[in-house]
């Protein structure tokens, strides 16, 4: 009712429908402050929207704090929506959904004790970490399934296209169409959120390995890392013999006994070549990986946030 609205003076914005839309937002808004921690019903979301480009301060504030009660992710409500969202309001919706992920992410984040160490051969637990950290890059707006999903998938698909080996699953994912080298957008940070690069098809050489490597242990296929400074790589065997393929370049392969007597690599080079990578040497490398993309983009909060995470596994 009007009595309970707050004085709206100087509550104009560049919207001319500002002040309206502001006693219709105010109404659905608990009266008792202690309910405002109730996250938005789906008619105080419809008026949010509206208020998304309000410049007036206040209505910007609330309208931010709102949000902050969503959980981060909107994409499923989104994608019921008839009203489509400018270039604009999504860059702003998301930014204010980000809060959120950064707190679940340090919530949900349960390093190993022993560090990235204790890892070992433990893929699960390194997986479950991918997905807390995909979550977190997710920029709370854009459909798309959860990692898991995406990679179970995937090695459904591989399956019913007659994948029996690692050599026809290298083919299945990097023929050019399904996977390839995100060239134009080689330190973007969504290249470590493998449920992006799924979805999109293209990520960083970690990024496109990891993929090969999950969905491979899925099928029960031997596949390594190689953990190659500057650009990481796969082997698998053939009869016996390893064989070097480079995900990012649409997954082409290097007979390993013949980079061995390349002179263009150094003996620590070579060794690297012949050792395998385990899941929390994985783990440390993607994490400086996007701590270096934060760097380059001037996300200060976010980068001293991965290295905090990066802390927990020293």
């Amino acid at each position: 009712m009007v009595e309970h609205l707050p004085d709206t003076e100087g509550v104009t914005g560049s919207n001319p429908v500002s002040r309206t839309i502001y006693f219709q937002f105010r109404t659905l808004i608990p009266l008792n402050p202690a309910m405002n921690a109730v996250p938005p019903a789906p008619d105080e979301l419809s008026a949010l929207l509206r208020l998304l480009d309000d410049e007036t301060p206040e209505v910007r504030e609330q309208v931010a704090q709102r949000f902050a009660l969503c959980g981060g992710d909107l994409s499923e409500w989104l994608a019921t929506q008839s009203r489509s969202l400018s270039k604009c309001e999504l860059t702003l919706l998301s930014k204010m959904l980000s809060p959120t992920r950064r707190e679940t992410l340090v919530l949900e984040w349960v390093a190993p004790s022993g560090g990235a160490e204790a890892l070992q051969e433990d893929w699960e637990s390194f997986e479950a970490l991918l997905r807390i950290l995909s979550d977190f890059l997710h920029d709370g707006i854009s459909l798309r399934q959860p990692l898991s999903d995406a990679l179970d998938l995937l090695a459904e698909e591989a399956t019913e296209n007659g994948v029996n080996s690692p050599n026809e699953l290298r083919q299945f994912l990097f023929d050019g169409i399904r996977f390839t080298g995100n060239q134009n957008g080689y330190y973007d940070p969504k290249n470590s959120d493998l449920a992006w690069s799924i979805s999109e098809g293209r990520s960083n050489p970690l990024g496109l390995c990891l993929i090969f490597i999950l969905v491979g242990r899925r099928l029960n296929f031997e596949i390594e890392g190689v953990n190659f400074p500057g650009h990481f790589m796969c082997r698998i065997f053939e009869d016996g013999h390893p064989i070097i393929i480079d995900c990012f370049d649409n997954g082409h392969l290097h007979d390993q006994f013949a980079l061995f007597e390349s002179q263009n690599l150094t003996r620590a080079q070579r060794n690297l070549i012949g050792e395998s990578v385990d899941p929390g040497s994985i783990l440390v490398r993607l994490l400086n990986n996007l701590r270096e993309a934060f760097e380059k983009m001037d996300q200060e909060d976010d980068e001293l946030l991965i290295k905090d995470l990066l802390s927990s596994l020293r």
